[in-house]
């Protein structure tokens, strides 16, 4: 770390779009935590309602407004371009936090350089007692799927042990700076969905560990501004899952990968939704297809 070693400056961002109310609730519990050295920034994405109120509510916060939508990945990099910590904690306008949740993800960082980020235990907010997130597992080469440890079980201690993993968490992720110097920002096409994924493979592929902390613990209300299922979430975890293969998959296993996407996984998605006759879920996954067709890839 750059600075005190012991308290390094954390930047927390969080990203709003059309759920002011949900970014207050969370601002009011960042009111609450322990940790001395920190700052709040908010950025809007071009929502319909008008949030520039938080700044006038939170004096303390830096409050940003995009002039249009920039997704998941474009809000939190203005908002990393503006960051001055050493450590960036991206932390999803839908969730709340505990206290103390800031210290044992620091004691990870000071314990070992090579830690580039640590997500901590994330519960479900409308049941605390459920896990979401404990760690996840690499994710598979050829399905380019991954799963999070824990989900839906009850937190009885079975994952309290601090440990490396494969995958963060988006929700709620602590950054070193020095990825950022490395690898660069998180990655923009996505828009919304894979791009912690993308951000999480490209850093250890960068020689940077991923650990996860169950000190410190976040509750998760799960997607506020999109909806638990919908078109557009099914329009980009499609058109993303895509995306992840071509940019992080490569060689043969690369090849069957997009080709089991391509001639499996994607048929079956459009002869599901068509049977149930959604057909505009069908119609997105199809435009996602077709969309990675005129993607040049970086």
């Amino acid at each position: 770390m750059k600075t005190d070693k012991k308290y390094p400056l954390v930047s927390i961002i969080s990203v709003n779009y059309n759920t002011d109310a949900v970014t207050v609730e969370m601002l009011k519990s960042l009111q609450h935590i322990t940790y001395p050295k920190f700052e709040v920034i908010v950025v809007d994405n071009a929502s319909a309602i008008d949030a520039s109120y938080i700044a006038e509510e939170f004096p303390s916060v830096t409050f940003i407004q995009n002039s249009k939508n920039e997704g998941f990945a474009g809000g939190n990099n203005r908002g990393i371009e503006k960051a001055k910590g050493d450590i960036i904690l991206l932390l999803n306008n839908d969730t709340e936090v505990e206290p103390g949740f800031i210290e044992p993800i620091i004691d990870l960082f000071t314990m070992d350089e090579s830690i580039g980020i640590v997500s901590p235990k994330i519960r479900y907010y409308q049941t605390k007692s459920i896990i979401q997130y404990a760690g996840g597992t690499a994710i598979n080469s050829f399905t380019a799927r991954g799963k999070f440890i824990g989900t839906g079980e009850i937190d009885a201690g079975q994952y309290d042990e601090p440990h490396q993993t494969h995958l963060a968490h988006g929700a709620a992720m602590a950054i070193s700076k020095k990825v950022f110097d490395k690898i660069g920002l998180l990655p923009e096409d996505y828009f919304l969905y894979y791009e912690e994924l993308d951000f999480s493979e490209h850093a250890q592929r960068a020689g940077f560990k991923i650990w996860y902390q169950p000190l410190a613990l976040v509750y998760h209300k799960e997607s506020m501004s999109v909806g638990k299922m919908n078109p557009l979430k099914t329009y980009y975890q499609n058109r993303n899952r895509l995306l992840f293969i071509r940019r992080n998959t490569f060689g043969i296993k690369g090849l069957i990968s997009k080709l089991f996407f391509i001639t499996i996984a994607t048929p079956a998605a459009l002869l599901k939704y068509s049977l149930q006759g959604k057909w505009e879920y069908a119609a997105n996954i199809w435009w996602g297809l077709t969309w990675n067709a005129h993607y040049k890839r970086n």
